[in-house]
């Protein structure tokens, strides 16, 4: 079975195009990017390898791969091949050597495919815009979602909202500790360390691993900049927490949500609301346990918000902005804009809730629908296996 399967197509088509451009393959740790690079190289009829990156830095490295690859090409008699390089943000000066390689292959008609693949989309960015504009396209792989979570392993929509969507981490959540243990050093570790770190100057490691914490702690709740900084030693100011957020959001961890406003000065002006891409990096570093997640009811709430983000946050890859709104007392969980539609989002634990913020931003902006999760409107269990799209057509 193809999972990820909207991207897997996407890909495959594009792939079968007679008209090149690199491919670049773009998602956090363990979403699923090199399986299915795999089970594309199983349909793909002509010659086809895959490499990678990731104990490797040297571009002389990367030199050797993609001339091995053409020979390979000229001493066979297929009229194309496919080579795939993962992890490439790990070879110093990639783009320039990819440049270099792909221009000569584009001059002598050599039709050697190319796609790249990466777990840090900041670094990633800045050696296609220096590099290679004009030269690829991207396919932003995001964490996988409750109905593929679903299919492949049979799991609830509760144990979706506490566990997360991280199919290597499926079957470990029968036993908490080793799942939590999995989640903590072999994602959240290994990408602050490998992806962050290791990548890019950070001059307060520490600092930045706190952030990472309080922004899970908090996912969903709208937090100041300034407020933080009086949770955090050692925070600096609130230009390297920002930078550092921004880090934390391209190695696809933990995001800041800007407000909605038609005002730019307010929007850039605005705390972040804090949301984790998993909500399985929520909860691993939470004290609470799966019993207490499933009986108390204000805690259930904070992660079922949480998921609720985290889905609307995937599917924001393809076409939408995700926002939050507030003004005083007044807030609205979740806007999500293309163009000039507007769609607010509310997330309420109970029936009785409140609408009142819907009530003052719908008074306030052109809002072409408002959309209620909660008991009595649309359950958060049907909310996480739409396609938030359609709410824009």
């Amino acid at each position: 079975m193809i999972y990820q399967r909207t991207h897997y197509k996407r890909i495959n088509k594009r792939i079968k195009e007679k008209r090149k451009f690199l491919q670049v393959m773009l998602g956090a740790r363990q979403v699923g990017k090199t399986t299915l690079v795999r089970q594309l190289m199983k349909e793909y009829k002509y010659p086809s390898e895959y490499v990678t990156a990731d104990n490797q830095s040297s571009p002389v490295w990367l030199e050797q791969i993609w001339q091995s690859a053409r020979l390979k090409l000229h001493s066979s008699e297929a009229k194309e091949s496919l080579l795939i390089i993962d992890e490439i943000q790990k070879i110093k000066n990639w783009s320039e050597v990819v440049k270099k390689y792909w221009d000569e292959d584009s001059y002598k008609d050599t039709n050697l495919k190319v796609i790249i693949l990466g777990s840090s989309s900041l670094l990633i960015d800045k050696g296609l815009s220096e590099s290679l504009a004009g030269r690829f396209e991207t396919i932003p792989i995001p964490h996988w979602g409750y109905t593929e979570m679903r299919d492949a392993f049979d799991i609830t929509p509760e144990q979706y909202a506490y566990f997360g969507g991280y199919p290597g981490a499926a079957d470990m959540i029968k036993n908490e500790k080793r799942w939590r243990d999995y989640i903590n050093n072999s994602l959240i570790e290994t990408t602050v360390s490998k992806d962050i770190l290791q990548m890019e100057l950070i001059y307060k490691p520490k600092l930045l691993r706190n952030l990472f914490q309080l922004g899970g702690q908090y996912s969903s709740q709208i937090l100041s900049f300034n407020k933080i900084l009086g949770q955090l030693q050692d925070a600096g100011n609130t230009t390297t927490l920002s930078h550092y957020l921004n880090l934390l959001s391209g190695a696809g961890l933990l995001t800041g949500l800007e407000k909605y406003s038609t005002n730019q000065l307010k929007v850039r002006s605005s705390s972040p609301k804090f949301q984790v891409y998993n909500n399985a990096l929520l909860t691993a570093q939470s004290p609470m346990s799966w019993k207490e997640f499933t009986v108390n009811p204000k805690l259930r709430g904070r992660v079922i918000e949480s998921a609720v983000g985290a889905h609307l946050l995937a599917h924001s890859t393809d076409n939408y902005k995700l926002q939050y709104w507030n003004e005083s007392n007044a807030e609205v969980d979740f806007v999500i804009t293309n163009g000039k539609k507007v769609v607010a989002i509310e997330v309420k634990s109970y029936s009785t809730s409140k609408h009142s913020g819907m009530e003052k931003f719908m008074k306030l902006y052109d809002v072409d629908k408002s959309i209620l999760i909660n008991d009595s409107g649309m359950s958060w269990q049907e909310f996480l296996t739409l396609d938030p799209n359609l709410m824009l057509k």
